[in-house]
């Protein structure tokens, strides 16, 4: 999936624990566990908000578009040429 989730980047500058937030946002550390590690398929904008403020940062700072990361998860061929 080419969205990559940055919550952890964010915790640990901000010195926090995922129970420490999951407490603070009111989510489950399990659910909070599925988001931080790319496993959602979706996130309700009333949770991206609790984090922005928890963390005290941005949409942008938790959430990154990387097109490339869609090619990360499927299969390369590798073809070489000999002379």
């Amino acid at each position: 999936m080419p969205i990559i989730i940055n919550i952890d980047v964010m915790m640990a500058k901000r010195k926090m624990s995922l129970g420490e937030l999951a407490e603070r946002i009111d989510i489950t550390p399990a659910n909070l566990s599925i988001l931080k590690n790319g496993k959602a398929r979706a996130i309700r904008l009333s949770t991206l908000e609790a984090i922005c403020r928890e963390l005290e940062c941005q949409p942008g700072d938790v959430l990154e578009f990387r097109p490339d990361a869609a090619d990360a998860n499927t299969k390369q061929t590798e073809i070489r040429f000999t002379h």
